[in-house]
Formats: structure tokens, C-alpha cells, sequence
């Protein structure tokens, strides 16, 4: 799918309250949908799986769905891949620093245990959940438990969810979701903007506001998140039962303050060229005018999900 940045711009200068608005609606109606047949099919499907690279607006829509079930009279709970990563030695915390070791592989998920307790789960039987304190890089056990009851619904986010080696449940357990920014952004001459481009922006803001990170620390793990994100998560994209293209088209507008004068003043870096040139052509958009519960907030902050 493509917009023209035309098209963004027109709207932002003509009603930019309405065209938020408009943006918003559009991607909580395809997660209604979802919602919809998740509600369905709770007795049979227990277990909801979302998949997505980095920046796509997993946690939203993990939480959205959520949200949305509840509301609806099924209970729903909410669980992190980021939780079942093993615990990393001194070792690898070094290598990690020096970019030789790969955070983005499968292998730092303890499958075994994941997929013992989601089998668990499905099944009605109590199980103590696990904790990744990311400060000291180790897993620990919470002292948290979960026993869903019939009829609930678990939710598992994380970027391996729909790989088979990491999830071993039987496919007509779950509804499995692929969430990630599809759209392309069209210049006036032709040229494109990457989905990658958007979830870098993303990363880039989200990074700075919630983990104290400067935009070219971003920057520098960029290549190997995109090495991660090919070998390890797009290949099972596939295996999804909906995918959901978390593309708000305001969003660029939003980022023009956010991001333009911190881009600029980074070393010439072709990997940032494109998302200049955007920021530059695209019509600035207040973040006061964007509400709490827009899935944006998961990158700009004070939404209405604690992430």
C-alpha cells in the first residue's frame, strides 16, 4: 500500500483534528475485527500470538486486544516474550556491548519453558510466571501466577511468537497476528519512503523518552535489528492468521519536531537521508492534538497503556 505525502500534508492543513481522528478509527476498526473473532472463538483458541518487528506497535495492540475483550465480559491477560529471554552471563553482556552477540536470535528465548507453560495454560493449570529484569540482564520468577479459566483468553506478545521452534502449540489453539507498518510513503517525485523508515523514526523517539538512549545508539543497532528482523521474524509471517498494518498516517507530521533538528545535526548517514527529506516536505502536526489512546502514544508517550 502507498499515501502520497501530498495527501498527508493536504490533510494535516486542512482538518488536522479530523484527520487524526480519521487515522485512529481506521486502525481500532481492524482490531475490532480481531477482537471480534478472537471473542468467538475463545473456547477453542485460548491463546492469541502477536508478532511483529521492532517499532510496529506490538504492545498496543496486545493491549487494545485486551482492553477491547474485557470490555466485552472475557477476562484476557496479557503476556511478554521478553520475559522467557535466559538470563545473559558477563560474557555475553560484554559481546552484546560490542555488537557480537545476537539479541535478536530465538535463542535467547527459553522455548522449553515458554512453551510448557503456555500448554499449561491451555490446559486450565496454574503457572508461576516468569520476570526478565532487563537492568541486570537475568530472569527471575516473579511469585506472579496465572491459572486461566475456561472461556479467558491469554495473549502472548513478542517478535518470535509465530515461530514454531519458539511456540510449539498446535496452530488450532491460537489466532496469530502479524503487526507491522506495510504503507509506503510517496514523494512528489517518485521516490518512496521504507515501512522500515517509519518504525526507525519510532524506535528513534521511543528509544530517547523511554530508555535514555541518544538517536545514534539507535542508529548503530539499526543494521543489526534489520539483520534480526529478516532472518528471524519475516520469515513466519506467514503463519498468521490476521495482519494488521499499524501505519497512522499523521504520524510523520508529529515527528517533524520530535526528530528533524536531532537528524540534521547527525554526521552525514544514508541510513538517515530519507527520513530528512521527509520530515523536511512533511506539514508539522501538534502532539497536543493527539489523544492518549492513539497507538502513536506507545512511541511519544503519556498514552493510556503503561508500557
Amino acid at each position: 500500500m502507498q499515501i502520497k505525502l501530498s495527501e498527508i500534508n493536504d490533510s494535516i492543513k486542512n482538518n488536522a483534528t479530523a484527520f487524526i481522528d480519521e487515522c485512529d478509527a481506521a486502525y481500532y476498526a481492524r482490531v475490532r475485527e480481531i477482537a471480534e473473532d478472537i471473542r468467538n472463538n475463545a473456547q477453542k483458541r485460548p491463546i492469541v500470538l502477536i508478532s511483529g518487528p521492532s517499532g510496529s506497535g506490538k504492545t498496543t495492540t496486545a493491549m487494545t486486544l485486551e482492553k477491547m475483550l474485557d470490555e466485552w465480559g472475557i477476562e484476557t491477560h496479557t503476556l511478554s516474550m521478553d520475559n522467557y529471554f535466559f538470563t545473559l552471563t558477563e560474557e555475553e553482556v560484554r559481546l552484546a556491548e560490542e555488537e557480537k552477540f545476537d539479541l535478536e536470535s530465538p535463542d535467547r528465548v527459553d522455548a522449553e519453558l515458554l512453551s510448557a507453560q503456555l500448554t499449561d495454560i491451555a490446559a486450565c493449570k496454574m503457572v508461576n510466571l516468569p520476570k526478565f529484569d532487563f537492568k541486570n540482564h537475568s530472569r527471575v520468577f516473579s511469585g506472579k501466577t496465572l491459572t486461566r479459566k475456561e472461556g479467558e483468553i491469554v495473549i502472548l506478545e513478542g517478535i518470535h511468537a509465530l515461530n514454531p521452534s519458539v511456540v510449539t502449540l498446535p496452530d488450532d489453539q491460537t489466532t496469530r497476528i502479524y503487526v507491522s507498518v506495510r504503507t509506503r510513503v510517496e514523494f512528489d517525485d517518485g521516490g518512496l519512503l521504507h515501512p522500515e523508515k517509519i518504525r526507525l523514526m519510532r524506535r528513534m523517539i521511543r528509544d530517547t523518552i523511554y530508555r535514555d538512549r541518544q538517536i545514534t545508539e539507535t542508529l548503530k543497532m539499526f543494521n543489526s535489528v534489520q539483520r534480526g528482523e529478516n532472518a528471524f521474524i519475516m520469515p513466519y509471517k506467514h503463519r498468521s492468521t490476521y495482519d494488521v498494518d499499524t501505519f497512522i498516517p499523521f504520524e510523520i507530521g508529529l515527528y517533524k519536531s520530535l526528530l528533524l533538528d536531532k537528524t540534521k545535526n547527525i554526521s552525514p548517514d544514508e541510513r538517515v537521508a530519507d527520513i530528512i527529506k521527509t520530515l523536511q516536505k512533511v506539514e508539522p502536526l501538534d502532539i497536543s492534538l493527539v489523544p492518549q489512546t492513539s497507538l502513536i502514544r506507545e512511541f511519544v508517550g503519556n498514552g493510556q497503556f503503561d508500557y
